[in-house]
Order: C-alpha cells, then structure tokens, then sequence
C-alpha cells in the first residue's frame, strides 16, 4: 500500500494496541468520519488515522508509546470491559427471570395434568356405575329361558313359515 494509506493491522501495530480495538473504535465514529471499506478491509487514510488516534485520546504531537497515552487506551479498554459486564449481568438477569417463569409453567402444567388425571378416574367412575344402572338384569329374561327348555322339542325345532300363519288365519274365518 501507499505511504498514506493504512490498514487496521498496520494502525494496530503503530499504536500498539490490538486490531479489534481499532475496530471497535471505527464502529463508535461518527457516520461522516467512518474510513472507506476496499471490498471487505478499511483503507485508512490520513484523516482516518486521525480521527482515530483523536477518538482514542492520542495527540498529533505525542508519541504513540507515552505512558499517558497508553493509559488513556487501558482506561477506554476497562471502560469497554465494565459496560461489557454490566450488559451480560443484565442478560443473566433476564435468563434467571425468564428461567423462573419456565420452571412456574412446568409446575402449572403438571398441577394441571394430576388434576385432568383425577378428573379422568372420576369420570371413569362415574360412566361405569351409569353402565350397570343402565343395563340392569332384567327378571323376566331369567324366567323365560328356563321356559324355553321346558317347551317341546318340536316346538322348538319347527320354524313357523309365513304362510303356515296365513292358512290359520284363513281356517277361522
């Protein structure tokens, strides 16, 4: 690349500092002073750089090794880490709440399923004694079968054809 231009490893490497933070400090610019992309790698130009190490709390007129200046990049680097913590104890509130409204809604569920279970057995209950007073033995099937067996055989051996009825019929007329 040109003298004037620059990558992210280059820039990283000049102020000691790791690629991702320089990443991380283009993503917080301002729309307009956001460094040109040459297909999916920034191309950093002067005023990129710039506009960089002025976000970062480098001067034009510091090195980039001073010791105040690399504690203005460890201050941002902790700042970055405590709002990073604070965001994953926020997210691990919400899992532990969301986590506790699961467990009420298994215990809910399973509340309810013990008392459909009951609700089934009462039922269940309930349909057979309905069955036997339903379909009560009655006493005069009792009595005819006995009466059947004491009829003669030829009673029962004979069917009666329709027309052996008509020709009673006719015979008392």
């Amino acid at each position: 690349m040109s003298d004037n231009l620059k990558t992210i490893r280059e820039l990283a490497d000049e102020l000691g500092v790791s690629k991702q933070r320089i990443q991380q400090i283009i993503a917080k610019l301002s729309p307009s002073k956001t460094p040109n992309k040459d297909g999916n790698r920034y191309v950093l130009n002067a005023r990129d750089v710039k506009n960089i190490k002025e976000s970062m709390g480098f001067e034009n007129d510091q090195s980039p090794t001073s010791e105040s200046t690399n504690r203005l990049v460890d201050y941002d680097v902790y700042l970055d880490v405590i709002n990073s913590i604070k965001e994953k104890d926020e997210q691990i509130k919400s899992l532990l709440d969301v986590q506790k409204q699961t467990q009420n809604l298994l215990d809910q569920q399973q509340r309810l399923a013990l008392q459909d279970k009951k609700l089934l057995e009462e039922y269940k209950a309930e349909i057979k004694d309905l069955k036997s007073l339903a379909m009560p033995i009655r006493e005069d099937e009792k009595d005819v079968s006995p009466q059947s067996e004491t009829e003669p055989a030829e009673a029962q051996a004979k069917p009666k054809k329709w027309w052996q009825f008509k020709k009673r019929g006719q015979k008392n007329d």
